[in-house]
């Protein structure tokens, strides 16, 4: 009976019905010792009177859940800045871990990370330099900051630096200050590449990016470390290139292959090999995503690659959506599945039945283009649980279907049912004491309040 009140729990702690003052009874639950349910913690649009209560919480790890919240307000999290806990103020200073590809999360004010910056324990300042979610401009700023980490830090906004700058920054004081700059210096300076060649710890690095004097080229390519690295280069002379095309190394004659400057014959005569599930990682596609030009010749090329690294823009306009989705590529189809907007219901329901599980769920429900009219017709009889769960999307679907369909032998289909609230009352009653459904029939918007109330009563939440 514990471990099916327990489930019940979560599920009405992530129920979207789910009233300000149950709410408010559950953020304060202790949870037998692990704290609140997640859900609550992590809600989108939470009130104030929750806000207020979670950041006088006094379980440190449900302050570190609502600073590590995607659904939080910055604003709501930035007022954990003065939390007496570092592991809460590091967690803060990080962010949100997990985000859908469709979804960004929003930064924290710059003046909250500055004082992030400056907080006194080291590892809340080291997790604010690691956080993936500082703006370029607040990155931009640190090159003048005391501490050698964030000067360090500084060295990833390069380009948005003015010259004097990152001369100061090239002239640190600190060692590996000087090497992080240089090692993005390097790419408009032949001499700093020489420098850095002797540096291992930066070899490929260098040998990727670095401009490059001709005999320090010549010289690389005849010792072939790092030869895959190297043959990226964007300052390798012509001949070099053309000698490492037919490499006897595959994994150099592909990177070979994905040079920009490669018009789609000379790219397409090169004897490359790309892994059946390879998922595309092209530097100048990635960096030109928003790039008209460089969509159109990527989506374009016949090289995998290059057509699975702008799979995953969003800007892609719709002929090159519609031809990239005629490449019977299926790596292509689920980065369109996951990252573009408008990726025909055809492609999404091939990615759908590809992958099946916690992807394709996660698809169905929040994909703008997944269908839902017709599901039921479909669907609600296909021989593949995977498909039946998706009679419950549609919304001519029936009370006595999705009832049906709540019995179903497959336990996605029967989650997807409970959770609907077409269900009738007296089987979501039922449900909520089948350990495998309780969360799911505790998650349903149609779930009446009185019986939430009932189920935080038994699970021992104080009232």
């Amino acid at each position: 009976m514990v471990a099916f009140h327990a489930s019940a729990l979560d599920g009405v702690a992530r129920n979207p019905a789910l009233s300000t003052p149950l709410l408010l009874r559950l953020l304060a639950f202790d949870g037998g010792g692990d704290g609140p349910p997640r859900h609550a913690l992590q809600r989108a649009g939470l009130p104030e009177p929750a806000v207020a209560v979670i950041l006088a919480h006094p379980d440190p790890g449900a302050r570190i859940d609502f600073a590590m919240s995607p659904r939080a307000e910055p604003a709501q999290r930035a007022r954990l800045v003065d939390d007496p806990s570092p592991k809460v103020r590091a967690a803060l200073a990080y962010g949100p871990e997990w985000r859908t590809p469709r979804t960004t999360v929003a930064p924290l004010p710059d003046d909250v990370c500055a004082r992030l910056l400056d907080d006194p324990d080291p590892s809340v300042r080291a997790a604010l330099l690691d956080s993936p979610h500082l703006v370029p401009s607040f990155v931009a700023s640190l090159a003048t900051h005391r501490d050698p980490a964030a000067r360090r830090s500084a060295a990833r906004a390069w380009e948005k630096l003015p010259p004097g700058v990152r001369s100061a920054l090239l002239a640190d004081p600190d060692p590996e200050v000087r090497r992080v700059a240089t090692l993005r210096e390097c790419r408009r300076d032949a001499r700093l590449t020489a420098e850095l060649l002797h540096d291992p710890t930066s070899a490929a690095e260098v040998l990727r990016r670095g401009l490059f004097h001709r005999a320090d080229a010549e010289r690389c390519v005849a010792e072939r470390t790092h030869l895959a690295a190297l043959a990226e280069n964007p300052s390798l002379p012509t001949d070099l290139v053309e000698r490492l095309a037919v490499d006897p190394d595959e994994s150099v004659r592909l990177a070979v292959s994905l040079r920009p400057e490669l018009d789609e014959t000379r790219r397409m005569s090169i004897d490359f090999t790309v892994e059946a599930f390879a998922r595309g990682d092209v530097g100048w596609v990635r960096d030109g995503l928003a790039d008209p030009e460089v969509l159109r010749r990527a989506a374009t090329s016949a090289h995998p690659l290059l057509r699975r690294t702008v799979a995953q823009s969003p800007h892609l306009p719709p002929d090159l959506i519609r031809l990239l989705a005629r490449t019977e590529d299926p790596v292509v189809e689920d980065l369109l599945g996951m990252y573009h907007p408008d990726t025909p219901e055809e492609v999404l329901m091939r990615v759908y039945a590809r992958l099946g599980g916690t992807f394709s769920a996660w698809m169905a429900e929040t994909h703008p283009r997944f269908p839902r009219e017709g599901l039921a017709a479909r669907y609600a009889d296909h021989p593949d649980g995977n498909y039946r769960r998706l009679a419950v999307r549609d919304p001519a679907a029936t009370p006595t279907l999705i009832e049906r369909l709540s019995h179903d032998p497959a336990v996605w289909t029967c989650q997807a049912a409970v959770g609907d609230p077409r269900l009738p009352l007296h089987r979501l009653r039922e449900a909520l004491h089948v350990p495998e459904l309780a969360s799911s029939a505790g998650a349903n918007p149609a779930f009446p309040e009185d019986e939430m109330a009932a189920v935080l009563d038994r699970a021992g939440v104080p009232a």
